[in-house]
């Protein structure tokens, strides 16, 4: 996935040099169809599937989406260097053996292009296209109470009525747009990583500025810095990364895979955090010697990738535990950058290793090895505005030809929120949310019905591998539908009190980790004036499972049927 992102800049709301925003709808578009069973919002990995498993089910249900493409985020961020931070052959659906036989990946972690590739292979196998209308963005939704459907309008000026109301959108799809003064004045071309355009960007021998060092930033760095001409990386926090460790995949890898898959993918799903290719080590790190310990962290360090979290049990449960993987980074930040004092700078301080999704890399701290990169350290000579020419920082000012934003998402509720939509006397889903998100189960909102979220907060979403939370979701969903209608059970709505115990066990359960202590997108922390509230299941996805299947055993408890 794409991950961590540096809390430096706030979301601002209409105009702005980048690009993104309403889209216009092509001449060739086609209308949605005015009543379907099911609506889903996104055409993204969570869309197909949604769209996939109920159409089989017999629902007449069609995807709307905002983009000119279907792919979700791997539509949209573009940047060189995007990649995917799970193994591609866990980052795939499961649901159709005969895909999983057919497609080869090429490499560990595929490349935007790859994924895209992929999603678009699936459309078209699967025969999914028809069932997309592409160019169009829901506006608002509100639930229709005498007739007990979801009125849905888009900004194109379709008019939907659907008695279910899927949000697909994804938790890293609404970006965070930049908030400095005189923006609109540069004079060069601005670009965000989450809106990259599609026909690429011009860097070569160019004066490039990057603002971001969260997961975009770390990625896209590497890769335009011995195209430019000059770089200039603006840096907040600095972040923790390991090495991603790319590679080919042979054939042999690639047919001993395909032949395990049934036991992968069992793997993945009762697995803690959705990872097949990463077995967890159940020790402590306080169990065991520091050489020992080093040694470990070394054999994982050269292989792990993203699952180097997983060195130890306790990393996010025992604040010293973690400062031994937080020192072991730190020091190899510093082998990899020559001159000590901007090692230094780049060394994360201040908050537990994995408090914010962590970070891989192909190359990022040797990159400031490079004599046409340099590092402005935000936190000691703060950004102040953006000039004609480049941006300023309270001690410089750096002149540049293209402004990148790294800057990330406005995640797991921005766009979710976008839309206005209205529940039960008119209320909206804002105003519900207005001191955070209230879920059951990630999936339900109370005073919302027939209204649900694939790995929405509250679920494990993005502290795994979400494609294994978005099939959960998808089949628990699909089921919920197909045994209601059987039924005779249409409307379906979350009783108050099951998603405020929900949220209470979300909560507990978070308060006995690490991630609280670091500002980051899992807290809301990513926007100013967002209320800080830890969004996601902290308890894993195996415990997560149960909750779920417990509870679609014992006929729906919390859910109001009738």
């Amino acid at each position: 996935m794409l991950t961590t992102v540096d809390p430096v800049l706030s979301v601002v709301a209409g105009g702005s040099k980048l690009r993104r925003g309403l889209m216009m709808a092509s001449s060739t578009r086609q209308a949605p169809p005015a009543k379907v069973d099911v609506l889903v919002v996104g055409a993204g990995f969570a869309g197909l599937a949604m769209l996939h498993r109920l159409r089989g089910e017999g629902f007449h249900t069609h995807v709307v989406e905002a983009g000119s493409g279907i792919g979700g985020t791997w539509f949209w961020n573009r940047y060189p260097g995007a990649r995917c931070d799970v193994d591609s052959t866990d980052y795939s659906y499961s649901f159709s053996d005969e895909l999983q036989k057919e497609w080869r990946w090429s490499e560990r972690y595929a490349t935007q292009p790859e994924i895209l590739r992929y999603i678009e292979h699936v459309a078209d196998r699967f025969e999914l296209r028809p069932d997309i209308t592409l160019d169009t963005r829901v506006s608002e939704a509100h639930w229709d109470e005498a007739g007990s459907r979801w009125e849905v309008r888009t900004e194109p000026g379709d008019r939907i009525s659907a008695r279910y109301l899927i949000m697909a959108t994804g938790c890293l799809s609404t970006t965070k747009q930049p908030d400095i003064d005189g923006i609109e004045d540069f004079a060069g071309q601005v670009v965000h990583t989450a809106d990259w355009p599609a026909e690429g960007v011009d860097l070569a021998g160019k004066r490039v500025g990057i603002v971001g060092t969260g997961s975009s930033g770390i990625q896209v760095i590497p890769e335009i810095a011995a195209e430019v001409g000059r770089l200039h990386v603006f840096q907040r926090t600095p972040n923790f990364s390991v090495p991603a460790r790319h590679r080919p995949l042979t054939d042999a890898e690639r047919a001993a895979i395909i032949a395990e898959y049934p036991q992968r993918r069992e793997r993945a799903r009762l697995s803690p955090t959705g990872l097949a290719a990463v077995t967890p080590n159940p020790q402590s790190a306080l169990d065991v010697d520091e050489a020992e310990r080093q040694a470990h962290y070394e054999k994982w360090w050269d292989s792990a990738g993203f699952g180097f979290l997983l060195c130890y049990a306790d990393l996010l449960t025992n604040q010293e535990a973690n400062d031994t993987a937080a020192e072991f980074i730190r020091a190899k930040i510093g082998e990899q950058v020559d001159d000590p004092v901007l090692a230094e700078k780049l060394m994360p301080h201040g908050y537990p290793y994995g408090a914010k999704r962590p970070c891989v890399d192909n190359g990022y701290y040797q990159t400031f090895n490079r004599p046409n990169v340099e590092l402005i350290d935000l936190l000691s000579t703060p950004l102040v505005k953006t000039t004609r020419n480049g941006l300023c920082t309270t001690e410089a000012e750096y002149s540049l030809d293209v402004l990148i934003f790294a800057t990330g998402f406005d995640a797991m509720t921005g766009s979710l929120l976008k839309p206005v939509i209205r529940g039960h006397d008119g209320v909206t889903l804002r105003e519900h949310w207005r001191a955070g998100p209230l879920t059951y189960l990630g999936v339900t909102t109370s005073g919302f019905p027939n209204l649900f979220i694939v790995a929405g907060p509250g679920s494990p979403s993005l502290l795994g591998n979400v494609l294994v939370s978005i099939e959960q979701h998808v089949d628990w969903i699909s089921d919920l539908l197909t045994r209601s209608r059987s039924e005779g059970k249409p409307t379906i709505d979350t009783a108050p009190g099951a998603e405020q115990d929900w949220v209470r066990h979300v909560n507990d359960t978070a308060a006995h980790m690490l991630y609280t202590a670091a500002n980051s997108y899992y807290l809301g922390a990513e926007v100013p004036g967002k209320p800080r509230v830890f969004m996601p299941y902290a308890g894993g996805l195996r415990r997560y499972r149960r909750e779920c299947d417990k509870v679609a055993r014992d006929g729906y408890p919390g859910l109001i049927r009738n």
